[in-house]
């Protein structure tokens, strides 16, 4: 599991308590008295993988940091419908003015690390590894590739700036540069370039979608050959093509595009090393929270 730069973290909460608070909770502040203090618990509606406790943890200390946050779970933990997440003690006004930016990291977070833990468990066994992609949330990228790795998935590249990914338009745009030369040609070309552009220890990768240019790509040996939205069968092809070559050590594979729950274990067969999903992180539905006011009779309220 990645660990947490927790100076990063704070810089993230504090934009976004930003965007929410604003000048200030006005409803909070008009309607309670600021010495009123209470106690509240957050409870999962649905069941998963939680994911972003020292994140909820933060904003609450961010917000007021004599809150009391005792959390009853960790992140990776698998959590029921209806259990108890976490508790939080202190003034009312500051615990209502964290409580939607910590449920919205926490619930973001939770259904990263569930999506992710639901892949993984479907591929157990076959020793394929889950890897998430560039398909983020803008500003998020650091947490939700945090929370890949709660459910038991690996980081793609960060950014641009750490990896070579040769994509289709790439070799299109050197195609076009080189006035429509053949796509061996290109391939060959555009590795090259690359190699010899980047630090030795730059994985180089390329995107490929025909047999062909699978083909191609293998002469040069990359480090990873994308395989994009082939299916199943043609991934085969691919492997078996890189098996007649000996290049199962020197070449890994990585399927993605078109990926999901229905089709992941036929991919998991076919003898790639990585699929990758732009979904996990992508267009995630978030684990629904609740926080909860905790009232004099040990009961809860009925929330908002």
């Amino acid at each position: 599991m990645m660990s947490l730069d927790k100076k990063r973290v704070d810089t993230i909460v504090r934009s976004a308590l930003k965007e929410d608070i604003g000048t200030g909770d006005i409803t909070s502040q008009s309607v309670l008295e600021g010495f009123l203090n209470i106690d509240a618990v957050i409870v999962s509606r649905e069941k998963g993988v939680v994911c972003g406790m020292d994140v909820v943890e933060r904003v609450f200390a961010a917000v007021e940091p004599s809150l009391k946050f005792r959390p009853v779970v960790k992140d990776g933990d698998h959590i029921a419908a209806g259990q108890e997440i976490a508790f939080i003690e202190g003034k009312a006004q500051a615990v209502l003015k964290a409580e939607r930016t910590a449920l919205n990291f926490l619930g973001m977070l939770s259904g990263v690390a569930t999506r992710t833990r639901e892949m993984v468990d479907l591929l157990r066994g076959t020793g394929v590894k889950i890897y998430d992609t560039r398909k983020t949330i803008p500003l998020h990228r650091y947490l939700q590739k945090y929370a890949v790795t709660v459910g038991g998935g690996c980081n793609h590249r960060k950014g641009l700036w750490d990896m070579v990914l040769i994509k289709d338009n790439h070799i299109r745009a050197l195609g076009i540069q080189m006035k429509a030369a053949s796509g061996g040609i290109v391939i060959k070309e555009i590795i090259g370039r690359a190699r010899g552009s980047v630090q030795k220890n730059i994985r180089v990768e390329i995107e490929v979608e025909t047999l062909k240019e699978c083909g191609y790509a293998l002469e040069e040996k990359p480090d990873v050959v994308m395989l994009d939205n082939m299916p199943p069968d043609m991934v085969k092809e691919a492997v078996a093509l890189r098996r007649d070559r000996g290049l199962e050590k020197r070449v890994l594979f990585e399927v993605s595009g078109g990926v999901n729950r229905d089709n992941i274990g036929d991919y998991g067969g076919t003898g790639v090393e990585i699929i990758s999903i732009g979904a996990i992180t992508g267009s995630v539905r978030p684990v629904d929270f609740s926080l909860e006011i905790i009232l004099k009779d040990g009961k809860i309220s009925a929330g908002y």
